[in-house]
């Protein structure tokens, strides 16, 4: 049943008109309430959930090269509906989605008496929100240029969010790649006031009442990406396009788009506790596939050499190694890393690739994105940013039976940033070919728009664990954060589960890791993608115990189902994932003190499981636990610690 009222006021008070406007939109669950309010002119919205106020009057409307549409604002018409679809997605955490919302559609109009809608689809939970503009007369085109868009916090709401990187920044000018660490619980006073903004998405505690997660989504070719900017003395934070400053300043930092045309969605997850956050699916369940799949992707795992082995591996020698270490894992790829095209060539790698499809191992490839939007000197460069010399590259992948690409240094969100990913997906599906982004953006929606996209780095991933010695101290931290926050939208490229004590090659003398193994098999369940890149090395076959090589022969790469148990972003977390029969929970502890946690696992209730778990002196051990028939069970999780149940 749907819900909706609307409200005018008229009121003349000391010669100055109030006039108000209020349309109500509820969840199915009547948990969820937005209502939309025009004020003065302004448009607005704000959000309860059980009655509780998570976002106060919020700001809507845009500026375009057509008119303001954020004053002089009246509403002029509303429209309800029912949405409802079923869907089978591969790639993201639920395989199987049931979707159901309430939409409410809001048409405004300004001074000019040009219109322009606001559909929001409030589901239990979740609300998505986007703009779509008709044709005004003649003008069949126009550009967006700001936003109004804003999402207003309650003043008692903590902050948990990773800064915009500076344009032009970074290893060779390629920031901004969505790198930076994420802050925990930072009172809405003491966030910074940062000039480039906060990237989607956010998450922020409302007091003690509640937890609200922002992003966006369905962003293509046909638009840019956008940010948060930092927060108004109100507390209020809004939609911001890219920099001028990204992609060496080429490109623009709106969005031209075709009328009638449309907004990416931007959404809102909300509950009292984090489960609706990490269960959440909407970021899939607004967007539609863009075109069908050229063939049946196969996902998996795969060997990498160059995380713990650098530069120096990519020659045909000690790719081969790694060749030989997946088809010992079973696994299903192997990452061929930078410089290939120099140290290892076309010719020798034809060869190579039918190497590894003799020991049933398929191949992913490195590649440079750029032609003129930064610095970044690895090869194979200038093959990815043209359409001709692309499809001759493609066509030539193809033929020799490379799988997929893993295709680096992005650095940017503008609207011409969003065609060259499209067009790679998109040429790359012509060929057969997934495709893995590096040093990249946020995954808008992907997995269901782009059949072959497959996963996005976008996150401080495994590399700073070599290179920096404050991101290895910080990496349980760090771990426990994305499964709320970044991992929650969009799968996550992460490359990790180290099993070296060092992180070099000798695996001695430097670079040392902090986490347990438990610590690391806990993140092959964590961090959620289609394909995973793991840092194994040889030497793991024979240095590290047997069950955790043979955990890893086994843990799947894709699931059917992901559930919250507990947790707290930065502190620990735990969750709980299945592929098929098998059940799979994981944890870590990012405390100094060990963490005990009672965790209700319904679905391993009455069940003998294998704990793998790390002891007070860092040992890791795998044994057997039978679970009650109620499913209660109480776990402890070492300081930068970890533990997976499963029962395969």
């Amino acid at each position: 049943m749907r819900f909706f009222t609307i409200l005018l006021i008229s009121v003349n008070c000391l010669l100055t008109q109030v006039y108000s406007q209020t349309v109500t939109v509820k969840s199915q669950d009547k948990q969820t309430q937005l209502n939309v309010v025009v004020r003065n002119g302004k448009p607005m919205y704000n959000v309860t959930y059980k009655g509780i106020t998570m976002l106060e009057d919020s700001p809507l409307g845009f500026k375009s090269s057509e008119g303001d549409f954020t004053a002089g604002i009246q509403l002029v018409s509303k429209a309800d509906s029912l949405v409802q679809k079923s869907y089978s997605q591969t790639r993201i955490k639920k395989s199987q989605v049931n979707y159901q919302a309430n939409l409410l559609s809001c048409t405004f109009a300004n001074v000019q008496q040009r219109k322009f809608t606001v559909v929001f689809q409030v589901s239990n939970n979740n609300i998505a929100f986007r703009y779509e503009l008709p044709e005004w007369g003649e003008r069949r085109s126009c550009v967006m240029e700001s936003e109004a868009t804003g999402f207003k916090f309650p003043s008692a709401t903590t902050t948990f969010l990773s800064g915009m990187m500076q344009p032009m920044t970074g290893f060779a000018r390629t920031a901004p790649s969505y790198e930076s660490m994420y802050e925990a619980d930072k009172p809405m006073d003491k966030v910074a006031q940062r000039k480039e903004g906060y990237i989607f998405p956010g998450l922020f505690h409302v007091g003690n009442k509640g937890w609200v997660l922002v992003s966006e989504t369905g962003v293509n070719s046909l638009y840019c990406a956008s940010h948060l900017s930092s927060p108004s003395t109100d507390g209020t934070y809004t939609v911001e396009y890219p920099s001028p400053k990204q992609n060496n300043g080429f490109g623009s930092t709106g969005a031209a788009i075709a009328l009638p045309g449309v907004t990416p969605w931007r959404t809102i997850t909300l509950g009292d506790n984090l489960k609706p956050i990490v269960e959440t699916t909407i970021p899939f369940d607004v967007v539609e596939p863009l075109y069908e799949a050229s063939q049946d992707y196969k996902f998996g795992r795969s060997t990498w050499s160059w995380i713990l082995w650098q530069d120096n591996s990519m020659n045909y020698d000690e790719q081969v190694q790694f060749i030989d270490l997946a088809s010992t894992l079973n696994y299903e790829y192997i990452l061929i890393d930078a410089l290939w095209d120099k140290n290892i060539g076309k010719a020798k790698m034809k060869a190579l690739v039918d190497y590894a499809k003799s020991k049933n191992v398929n191949v992913f490839l490195w590649y440079n994105s750029n032609g003129t939007f930064n610095d970044a000197p690895q090869g194979p460069r200038n093959k990815m940013n043209t359409a001709i010399e692309r499809k001759k590259e493609m066509r030539w992948l193809h033929e020799i039976g490379v799988k997929g690409l893993k295709v680096d240094f992005f650095g940017g969100d503008k609207q011409e940033t969003m065609r060259l990913y499209e067009d790679i997906l998109s040429d790359a599906n012509d060929f057969g070919l997934m495709i893995i982004f590096h040093g990249t953006t946020l995954p808008r929606g992907w997995e269901r728009m782009y059949p072959n996209f497959v996963g996005a780095e976008a996150v401080l991933a495994s590399e700073m664990l070599v290179f920096s010695d404050g991101i290895r101290a910080a990496e349980a931290y760090n771990a426990t954060m994305h499964p709320f926050i970044r991992n929650t939208v969009g799968s996550m490229e992460f490359g990790g589960v180290v099993l070296n004590k060092y992180l070099v090659k000798s695996n001695a003398g430097r670079n040392k890791r902090l986490t347990t193994d438990a610590f690391q098999l806990a993140t092959a369940v964590l961090f959620q993608n289609a394909v995973q890149m793991f840092a194994l090395t040889p030497n793991n076959l024979t240095d590290v115990p047997s069950f955790e090589i043979d955990f890893m022969k086994k843990v799947p790469t894709t699931w059917d189902e992901t559930v919250y148990i507990d947790g707290y972003p930065g502190k620990y977390c735990v969750i709980a994932r299945r592929h098929g029969n098998q059940w799979y929970v994981a944890g870590a502890n990012a405390t100094k003190e060990p963490i005990k946690v009672k965790a209700a696992l319904p679905m391993l209730g009455g069940k003998k499981v294998r704990l793998y778990a790390d002891d007070a002196s860092k040992l890791t051990s795998m044994t057997e636990l039978s679970i009650k028939s109620s499913g209660m069970v109480e776990l402890q999780m070492q300081p930068n610690g970890g533990l997976v149940i499963t029962n395969h």
